[in-house]
């Protein structure tokens, strides 16, 4: 990745706003869950010109997307930490030189008046310049898979998956990912291909390496497509739901999965218990002109009683599988957030299953890595309703990667397992007998 050309970089001498605003999303980004998506709505950031915003934002995602081994190379030369802000500091200084590729006279040098700014900072201009001088001397890799994840997730996943699938998945947290797009009408797609520079996946997303504002781009204001992780798209396809068959999805906004199953023809009821949420979701059904209804309720506690021939539950979850596009899960995830979310997986996941009728399918997805999420859950739910069973999914039905496929028939997507990469998620379907 590379700096942004002369007319995309940060205006003034220094780039000082454009910085200060990157310095702000990442403190953001690091306070914990949500911090990133709360930060890009901050004012330092809002009040910058597009293409500010623009290097800002790649600054930050460059910082967290390599964050183990910058920290890693800033503690081989640090005596003693500094505050947080400061190192917040050099770690944009050192993803500048390193990743972005910036000219070394403008990233210290601006890394030296950002300090500057900060309370008490003039007391560690030195420091500042000193390190990252350093780096431009002895220049550093940030490329090491085993520093890429945090420790404790990456003891995880090798328990999990494997030293060699471990490090795999480490490794895609540096790339920057293209972006996938999912058709409200399939016999479009390869026309869509060819104005969006993309190619059509198996299962049928797109992806595209554009860049930029997707609002701008061909088809996004007839509603033609919406944003939609590769893997994301494959949980809706696989309850094989069509025109006239009920089909309730739970934890629905922002509703990508609505969509889909919205475009089949079948009768959708969205449930969230996020207002806001919920408001995304509907302003993404007037745009493709695709209809359900949508419900404001724990879904746990959903007082209806009515029943329905499909349910699709992709449920609350450390999202630890979305890195590619939010690495600040990584850094903002506990090992106790795991457990704690378990629980509420279970109770939504009886809940799904008192909403089936008799030969009611029920797909349960999660976009994270970690087993007691997914694995673990599927096998909770099965001992506690002997009328549910696994209906397996075949390698390459509604786009599945062949070496996703568990024995048992569930999916286990790892990002790896597609070219290009993918978010990472488990998916189970299941039959009520």
């Amino acid at each position: 990745m590379t700096d942004p050309s002369p007319s995309d970089a940060p205006s003034g001498v220094s780039g000082l706003p454009a910085r200060a605003a990157a310095l702000d999303l990442l403190a953001a980004a690091l306070s914990g869950r949500s911090g990133l998506d709360e930060g890009l709505s901050h004012s330092s950031l809002a009040a910058l010109a597009a293409r500010d915003r623009a290097f800002a934002r790649a600054l930050v995602m460059a910082a967290l997307r390599h964050l183990g081994p910058i920290d890693a190379a800033l503690q081989a030369r640090l005596k003693k930490p500094p505050p947080e802000r400061v190192v917040n500091v050099l770690r944009l200084g050192l993803a500048q030189l390193a990743v972005l590729n910036t000219a070394p006279h403008a990233a210290v040098g601006a890394s030296v008046d950002l300090v500057a700014k900060q309370k008490g900072g003039e007391t560690f201009k030195g420091l500042v310049n000193a390190v990252l001088r350093g780096f431009t001397r002895e220049p550093v890799v940030l490329d090491d898979a085993d520093l890429l994840a945090p420790s404790w997730l990456y003891a995880r996943w090798r328990a999990a998956f494997g030293v060699e699938a471990a490090r795999a998945i480490a490794a895609a947290i540096a790339a920057e990912p293209a972006t996938d797009l999912s058709f409200k009408d399939p016999a479009r797609a390869a026309a869509l291909a060819a104005e969006l520079d993309g190619e059509v996946l198996p299962g049928g997303s797109l992806r595209t390496e554009r860049r930029g504002d997707v609002a701008a781009w061909p088809g996004f204001a007839e509603g033609d497509w919406w944003v939609q992780d590769a893997s994301a798209a494959i949980p809706a396809r696989l309850l094989g739901v069509g025109p006239g068959q009920g089909v309730l999805d739970l934890c629905a906004a922002p509703g990508g999965k609505t969509l889909q199953l919205a475009a089949t023809g079948a009768a959708v009821t969205a449930v969230d218990r996020s207002p806001q949420r919920l408001k995304r979701l509907a302003e993404n059904l007037a745009r493709t002109g695709l209809s359900a209804e949508t419900v404001g309720v724990d879904a746990a506690t959903w007082p209806d009683k009515r029943t329905f021939d499909a349910v699709l539950l992709d449920a609350p979850c450390s999202a630890t599988g979305t890195f590619r596009r939010h690495p600040d899960v990584l850094w903002a995830a506990k090992p106790s957030d795991v457990a704690g979310l378990a629980a509420v997986q279970a109770r939504l996941l009886d809940a799904a299953v008192s909403r089936l009728k008799p030969g009611g399918r029920l797909v349960y997805c999660v976009c994270s890595l970690e087993p007691e999420e997914g694995e673990g859950q599927v096998e909770g739910v099965l001992a506690r309703h002997p009328g549910l069973a696994l209906e397996p999914v075949a390698a390459g039905e509604g786009g599945t990667p062949a070496a996703s496929v568990r024995a048992d028939g569930a999916l286990r997507i790892l990002p790896q397992h597609l070219n290009g990469g993918t978010d990472g998620f488990y998916v189970a379907r299941l039959r009520k007998s």
